[in-house]
């Protein structure tokens, strides 16, 4: 029977990776299987779960999926010792409206599943206050419980000792407490860290990471607070139909962002998928029946994706005949043209009308609820997708009919609408799941 732990925090920025990367890897050191999952729409994390751990992670998302799927997702940990929900944001962060399940805070998740919450503290610039913080969390929902705390970058001894003081006045467990270590800090870039595929010694910084948490954090103390679990049977799988039963997949440095469980449930549906590299110049598989680009950092490489004649020429012959998709960043370059952040205009494959710009910088992001105007692969029009947008780039011009209505978290309609022209399709959203 495994163990389950979500691993939370007040906020974002406090360590949760990192320390949920060192856990993992210290237990699997020992000879453990560990087994973890993200919660919410992050789709950078869970590959570092699986560089961590030796196994595929997967993202489970109250806002975007009933109990039925994330019951099927974290199934797959009944084979483990331990199980690790990593949070994202704050423990009880998440949207204003409740979605299919709740509100895609952690606390949903530890609640529904009944696992007790370890919080990461960053008390920089506090002492005791860190323990009144702990505490409202602690007694802020009833049904999440929390395990203890763990607290990261104390300043000193006497410091720490402060904390520890007032923690344990207010009856709260500390399982360790980290000093500085900038050699476990993980690099970031606007999107988020820098991808896992694209750190060459990600394995040496997540054994330094389990090294240094192994001498500082009680292991066998956190292992105890844990929950006994066994999963509940799930009535339905993933309701995730494929685009295609042969898709060509465009994976490298520029398109990455796919959910885990998504190309998981296509494999599951017997779909067959064949990846290609635009940034090694590489055309989709003339053998597959839909082309499907994923979101990533194509405004890094701009320049490159303009100038690689093979794939853009490859991917206007695969769209004279068949559906060819992009998401987000895969969408971008569906477009006529990318603008840098240099402000240097680049021609993209012209599939769709969109332009954008990386150069005028503006955040968009959150949930996104779309309603199908018309067909893409895999949806047929009317389908209600459920997804979520996160991006920098700004719309230009975006003359083709649109795809969807899309409404954002609240039941607003935003201008993201996404695009179709012939075989292309777009959108700046990355799905999650269909609505049942």
């Amino acid at each position: 029977m495994a163990a389950g732990l979500v691993i939370s925090a007040p906020a974002s920025g406090v360590g949760k990776t990192t320390l949920t990367l060192a856990l993992a890897r210290a237990w699997r050191n020992r000879g453990l299987k560990v087994q973890c999952f993200k919660s919410g729409p992050d789709y950078i994390d869970p590959a570092f779960h699986a560089a961590a751990t030796g196994r595929p992670s997967v993202n489970v998302d109250s806002w975007a999926m009933d109990r039925s799927t994330i019951a099927h997702l974290v199934s797959r940990g009944s084979d483990a010792d331990i199980v690790l929900a990593e949070g994202s944001m704050g423990l009880f962060d998440g949207v204003a409206a409740r979605g299919v399940s709740g509100t895609g805070a952690t606390a949903d998740i530890a609640e529904m599943l009944g696992w007790p919450v370890v919080l990461v503290i960053d008390p920089s610039g506090q002492a005791q206050t860190a323990a009144a913080i702990a505490a409202g969390l602690r007694d802020y929902r009833a049904g999440v419980r929390l395990a203890g705390v763990m607290l990261n970058r104390v300043a000193s001894p006497r410091h720490e000792d402060l904390v520890r003081r007032a923690l344990d006045d207010a009856g709260i467990a500390v399982f360790g407490a980290l000093p500085r270590h900038a050699e476990i800090s993980l690099p970031k870039r606007h999107l988020g860290l820098v991808q896992a595929e694209e750190q060459a010694e990600i394995g040496k910084l997540i054994d330094e990471a389990a090294r240094f948490v192994s001498e500082h954090v009680d292991l066998d103390a956190v292992m105890q607070s844990a929950a006994s679990w066994s999963p509940q049977p799930a009535a339905n799988g993933l309701n995730v139909t494929p685009p295609g039963q042969r898709i060509a997949l465009a994976r490298d440095a520029a398109f990455s962002f796919v959910y885990p469980h998504m190309l998981e449930a296509w494999r599951a549906a017997g779909a067959e998928i064949s990846t290609f590299s635009p940034l090694a110049d590489e055309a989709p598989d003339a053998g597959a029946d839909v082309c499907w680009l994923p979101g990533g950092y194509p405004e890094l490489h701009a320049g490159k994706i303009a100038a690689n004649a093979r794939f853009r020429n490859g991917l206007r012959a695969f769209a004279e005949t068949r559906p060819v998709h992009g998401e987000c960043g895969g969408y971008m370059v569906l477009g006529t043209a990318l603008t840098d952040a240099d402000g240097i205009r680049h021609e993209m494959t012209g599939l769709l009308g969109l332009e954008t710009s990386f150069a005028k910088r503006r955040m968009h992001l959150g949930y996104r609820l779309a309603s199908l105007a018309m067909p893409m692969p895999g949806h047929k029009a009317g389908a209600r997708l459920r997804g979520h947008e996160f991006h920098y780039s700004t719309i230009i011009a975006q003359p083709d009919a649109p795809l969807a209505v899309v409404h954002d978290a609240t039941g607003s309609v935003i201008a993201e609408t996404g695009s179709r022209r012939g075989h292309a399709s777009g959108t700046f959203f990355h799905l999650i799941a269909e609505d049942r």
